[in-house]
């Protein structure tokens, strides 16, 4: 490596050749574009050169031939070390003295490395960070082949540097979240929603016999013929009242009208989680996703809400396992079935008697989403068991009626939409559908994705944060987390 004076004088160099470069583009008429294709290679050649000149200044971390950390002397070895530190400007190769027992065993204390502050790994905590925005968004092969592609032959990344440390970065997601501040209550809304739904995650062949069902053995709830598990996604909001009349949601729902005042959800946190074994749970163990998720989801909300003034409203779709959940973890939540899924199932209760797009089942749906919306659940229920038994219905249509039967009535008690509308509640998950869709489909369903448990769960981590709007703060949390793990013993 260059020595300080010799870096320094090669960007003075690469600087001159920067400023004729700008009169060139002048004297020559080149359009704006123009200047920044070319002048962004010298402008990296310019940042290596300071770079370099940075490490060169603070030599090799020499501290004599013997040092004492923790009550230990660790002795310095005869030969410097050298280590690859790849940034945004390029590799450059660091000699600096190192300490420990002997060559060949365990380094214990690198004095450089503590000063410079560098990561564990070869890949700066720069172009760490750039490369996982793009992780986060896009498949893994493309992200590297875009960074690649931007900063050429000095990224030096890899497809497994990308997906490795993605599941490096996402260790530190729980202590993120952990360490997150509140949202000021000034900012936050007289209701207190949460959500939670299940969304499928395309897997490669899971190792652990656990994780996959046996052949002879009937697929439970979540579990897919397609290789898919379930990844549980939830989010927890504030919002202010907004009592609606039946007119307003017929509209929105039937004709796409929606009120132009509503108020708007405030500091919405998502996350997901899926069944996995769990660290430090015992040997078989595994960490039930959707249980974790609720008792989050519980965490969430004593931290949002401590003194239990604002009302709990928790609205999910009909699956029975996660209201089993929340009687569990929120007891106190007013429990709210999304009107969406209801609406669903109204569709597919008319075309069992009108064919599709056409006016009478709009007018059939209708007729039956007011109902439903004025609290008559149970008139509902009778009046499709009485078109069951008068339609002589048969075959599939038959099964569609009855399955709507039974999703009401098994939820009828999560279904007093005029209660929740005079109250001005929520009553459609529009969030957890987005959250689901955002979270998990838009990243980890593309063409031939397949996916391992913990790649899936470390992608999932990310991701929420991302969505967050949290990314910058988890990044230099996970920096002074490793900055500790590294160095506080040699300090």
């Amino acid at each position: 490596m260059m020595s300080k004076e010799q870096a320094l004088h090669k960007a003075e160099q690469q600087f001159s050749q920067l400023k004729e470069l700008v009169e060139q583009a002048i004297n020559a008429g080149w359009r704006a574009d123009q200047l920044e294709r070319a002048s962004f290679a010298e402008l990296l050649d310019l940042g290596f050169a300071l770079l370099t000149a940075f490490v060169a200044a603070q030599r090799d971390g020499n501290e004599g031939e013997q040092v004492e950390r923790q009550g230990k002397t660790w002795e310095r070895l005869e030969e410097p070390h050298e280590r690859r530190y790849v940034s945004i400007y390029g590799p450059l190769e660091v000699r600096r003295c190192v300490y420990g027992t002997r060559e060949g065993q365990k380094i214990e204390h690198v004095p450089l490395d503590a000063r410079l502050g560098l990561p564990a790994g070869e890949i700066s905590y720069v172009l760490e960070d750039w490369l996982e925005r793009m992780c986060v968004k896009d498949a893994f092969r493309d992200s590297v082949n875009s960074l690649v592609d931007l900063l050429g032959v000095r990224a030096k990344v890899s497809l497994d540097t990308g997906e490795e440390h993605s599941r490096q970065m996402a260790q530190h997601a729980g202590s993120f979240r952990a360490s997150q501040a509140m949202p000021p209550p000034p900012e936050e809304g007289e209701l207190l929603v949460v959500t939670a739904d299940g969304k499928g995650v395309p897997m490669r062949c899971l190792s652990d016999p656990q994780m996959s069902p046996p052949a002879h053995r009937r697929r439970g709830k979540g579990e897919k013929a397609n290789k898919k598990q379930m990844a549980y996604v939830g989010a927890a909001y504030t919002i202010d009242p907004f009592p609606r009349t039946v007119d307003e949601i017929v509209d929105e729902l039937l004709r796409k009208e929606r009120a132009q005042n509503r108020p708007r959800p405030q500091h919405k946190h998502v996350w997901a989680e899926m069944t996995r074994p769990g660290d430090g749970a015992g040997e078989g163990m595994l960490l039930h996703g959707p249980s974790y998720l609720f008792a989050e989801l519980a965490v969430e909300c004593h931290a949002r809400d401590p003194a239990r003034r604002k009302e709990l409203v928790c609205l999910q779709d009909g699956e029975k396992q996660l209201w089993d959940l929340q009687e569990e973890w929120l007891p106190r939540a007013v429990r709210i079935l999304d009107i969406f899924h209801v609406n669903e199932r109204l569709w597919a209760a008319a075309h069992c008697f009108h064919p599709e797009q056409s006016p009478q089942a709009g007018q059939f749906v209708e007729r039956y989403l007011r109902l439903l919306l004025e609290g008559k659940v149970d008139g509902v229920i009778r009046s499709f068991r009485q078109l069951l038994a008068t339609r002589r219905l048969a075959g599939e249509k038959r099964k569609r009626l009855l399955a709507a039967i039974a999703y009401y009535d098994n939820n009828r008690q999560r279904m007093r939409y005029d209660e929740y509308l005079a109250a001005g509640y929520p009553i459609g998950s529009g969030v957890a559908e987005g959250a689901c869709r955002h979270l998990v489909k838009d990243r980890m369903e593309g063409a031939g994705m397949r996916w391992s448990l913990e790649g899936a769960q470390a992608m999932l981590h990310l991701r929420a944060v991302y969505l967050n709007g949290d990314w910058q703060a988890f990044i230099e949390h996970r920096i002074v987390q490793e900055q500790v793990a590294l160095y506080a013993l040699a300090a």
